[in-house]
Formats: structure tokens, C-alpha cells, sequence
């Protein structure tokens, strides 16, 4: 049940993530934390309160939730968090999620 990712993503809404990027990249200047847009949004997915996460979705819409789900980095989501955005997105199907991006060691 997955879609595919060739949909050309619109570009983010920088004031909103800047905003959230204030609260939820608290360990760096909100300029440059939005240089990173996934990492913001991410961390929002991950961490935000509901009326933050509801924020974040109406300004970006779900294609670039998905977005940033689909390219999420070992360590941005938690499991519990990885399965409810892949349901709430329409990524899988109940008991179909897939594993966490995992990290590579050489």
C-alpha cells in the first residue's frame, strides 16, 4: 500500500517551520535549523504536540509528510511513532509497516 515518492514536492513552508523549529530543535538558532526543512518536520512527528502536529500538516500537507517519512533518518523516529505515521499517511497497511531506517556501521 505504499505510494510512489515521484511526486515533486512543493517546496516548505519556512515561516511555519520556523516557528516549530524554534521549539522542537531548541539546541540551535531556529535560521539555521530550517536549513534542514525534513529535520524540522521530522522532529515535530516525532516530539510535537497535537495542535503543533496539526500546524505542521496543514501547512505542509501529507505528501510532504510522507515525504519525510519515506526519507527519515536511523534515530529521527521512534517505533511507536514510525507505525502511527505510516498508518496515519497511508504508508502500510495495518501489521504491513516497515522496519525502522536502521544505522550502518563499515
Amino acid at each position: 500500500m505504499s505510494r510512489p515518492d515521484a511526486q515533486r514536492q512543493l517546496p516548505p513552508d519556512l515561516p511555519t517551520l520556523q516557528r516549530l523549529a524554534e521549539k522542537y530543535i531548541w539546541w540551535k538558532p531556529s535560521s539555521q535549523a530550517i536549513s534542514q526543512p525534513e529535520r524540522v518536520a521530522a522532529q515535530v512527528m516525532e516530539l510535537g504536540d497535537w495542535a503543533d502536529v496539526e500546524t505542521l500538516q496543514e501547512a505542509q500537507g501529507d505528501d510532504y509528510l510522507r515525504h519525510v517519512l519515506s526519507h527519515a533518518e536511523p534515530g529521527q523516529f521512534s517505533e511507536r511513532s514510525w507505525h502511527f505515521w505510516h498508518y496515519r499517511l497511508g504508508l502500510a497497511a495495518l501489521g504491513d509497516v516497515p522496519a525502522l531506517p536502521q544505522r550502518q556501521f563499515h
